[in-house]
């Protein structure tokens, strides 16, 4: 198999309000059973069952049709590209695999649904978890990491995205297969560049050059839009500004050089981001649309809002408002806190894990077939034309049909360029922590009260200390 990786869409906008099924963990978590450490190797108390890669013959000597529970977290559009998907593995493995695939509600509602049925000993055979859930998949110890089957097949994988796997690999040990992924990316609006009189081939690429030209794209300062610049509090879009900025967001190497104790989103950078928004807000050239991303979205759509910070899933959207409202539209990479810094973007989406523990060796072997053949560059490239996730295979963006996609929608390459422009560290791997909603719900925390009118380092200082306490519940939680 030869998969490669490049992936763009919409990334869920969840709003953790009480993020129940990774809050609990400490109830049960030192109870589940043995598995894999997040390192391909099988931990203290652990079995062959859920530590390791079973043999290869397995299925083949297996009589009858071996039946893999699927359990996923897309709906709409997204599902229906899934159930095709499903449909066509199926079809090439009748009499001796069939998956049923079943919806297991949005991401934390997946993961509530998950840790009770590790609890019950009825997980599925495979589950598509999110990003920030994978600490938890790692400390739960019930999943066979991808890298033990691809040392078992000694399988090429150059043809992943280093930047997507590296977000679910420690120590360069992949412990679940990416899926769908998106990434941020800067939108704007050319048309009231132009009537700005501003060059509208060339998008601000840092906090200070932004705030240039939403001084002349603010009716404030006499421009054509409301604001020059708005996005939702999302903490998803400040975790992207101290990646881009080379930095961590939590301790201990991101949480990958052992378990993270707290998080850095107080740190001078990420308060000079809030800084920054918040005396924008306050000059009248920057919207504050809350919390809700869909506010957010309308406001630029609209025209309201001339440049807005959102995921690569939006690009559909936005280039069909664009298209019905008679204005260009314009997608740059994503900013930088200062010009010249190093870093990049992490990518966010969700991955596919493979459960061991309670599993037959059968179920466990058509499993990994099942994802093989999701990671597949076909395959990629037609979830990738289907839904606008990014295509985690490098060959989907050569399949004939993905680049006829890309042509359709030229303003995806600017994704593409970034991915593969990003050098991989462990500030743009992303945080590993146990607690990460909560986490970025309290840099939401943070952020709104700074805008509200809370001095930023002070609002921000108080986000991240009301996480100490569940950080340290968690970590004592799984040893």
């Amino acid at each position: 198999m030869k998969t490669t990786t490049k992936g763009v869409h919409s990334r869920r906008r969840l709003r953790y309000a009480v993020p129940a099924g990774i809050v609990s963990a400490s109830l049960f978590l030192a109870a589940c059973g043995g598995g894999d450490t997040g390192d391909g190797s099988t931990g203290e108390g652990g079995d062959k069952a859920s530590g390791g890669a079973p043999a290869a013959d397995v299925l083949d000597k297996a009589s009858g049709v071996t039946t893999v529970a699927f359990w996923h977290a897309m709906d709409g559009t997204n599902a229906e590209a899934l159930t095709k998907l499903v449909t066509d593995f199926n079809a090439q493995n009748t009499g001796k695999i069939e998956v049923k695939a079943t919806y297991a509600g949005k991401y934390d509602d997946a993961i509530t649904k998950y840790k009770a049925a590790i609890q019950s000993k009825s997980t599925p055979d495979v589950i598509q978890i999110y990003d920030i859930g994978t600490r938890f998949m790692i400390d739960a110890k019930q999943t066979i990491p991808m890298q033990s089957f691809i040392e078992r097949d000694k399988l090429d994988v150059t043809d992943l995205q280093p930047n997507i796997t590296g977000y679910y690999s420690i120590d360069d040990k992949l412990n679940s297969m990416p899926f769908n992924t998106s990434m941020p990316v800067l939108y704007y609006n050319k048309s009231l560049f132009k009537a700005a009189g501003l060059d509208p081939e060339k998008p601000p690429q840092d906090l200070a050059a932004i705030r240039t030209a939403a001084e002349k794209l603010s009716k404030k300062g006499g421009g054509p839009a409301d604001y020059g610049f708005g996005a939702a509090i999302y903490g998803w879009l400040l975790e992207q500004f101290i990646a881009t900025d080379g930095k961590e967001y939590c301790d201990q190497g991101n949480g990958r050089d052992g378990k993270a104790t707290k998080v850095l989103f107080d740190q001078p950078e990420a308060v000079e981001v809030v800084k920054w928004w918040q005396q924008m807000v306050k000059d009248g050239y920057a919207a504050n649309t809350g919390r809700d991303t869909k506010a957010a979205q309308a406001a630029f759509k609209s025209g309201q809002l001339a440049i807005t910070l959102e995921s690569t899933g939006q690009l559909g959207g936005y280039s069909k408002a664009a298209k019905e409202g008679g204005w260009e539209l314009g997608a740059a990479n994503y900013p930088h806190i200062k010009a010249g810094t190093e870093g990049g973007p992490i990518i966010g989406g969700a991955s596919l894990w493979i459960n061991g523990e309670n599993h037959e060796d059968a179920n466990k072997e058509a499993a990994w077939r099942f994802v093989k053949f999701l990671a597949d560059p076909k395959s990629q490239a037609q979830w990738h034309i289907g839904t606008g996730y990014f295509p985690i295979s490098k060959g989907a963006l050569e399949e004939p049909a993905d680049v006829t996609y890309r042509k359709a929608n030229p303003l995806f390459d600017v994704a593409v360029q970034q991915l593969e422009n990003t050098k991989l560290s462990k500030a743009t791997q992303g945080c590993l922590l146990g607690v990460m909603p909560q986490a970025r719900k309290a840099s939401e925390d943070g952020l709104e009260a700074a805008l509200n009118g809370t001095d930023p380092q002070q609002a921000m200082t108080k986000a991240a200390e009301s996480l100490s306490a569940q950080i340290k519940q968690y970590n004592d939680s799984v040893g």
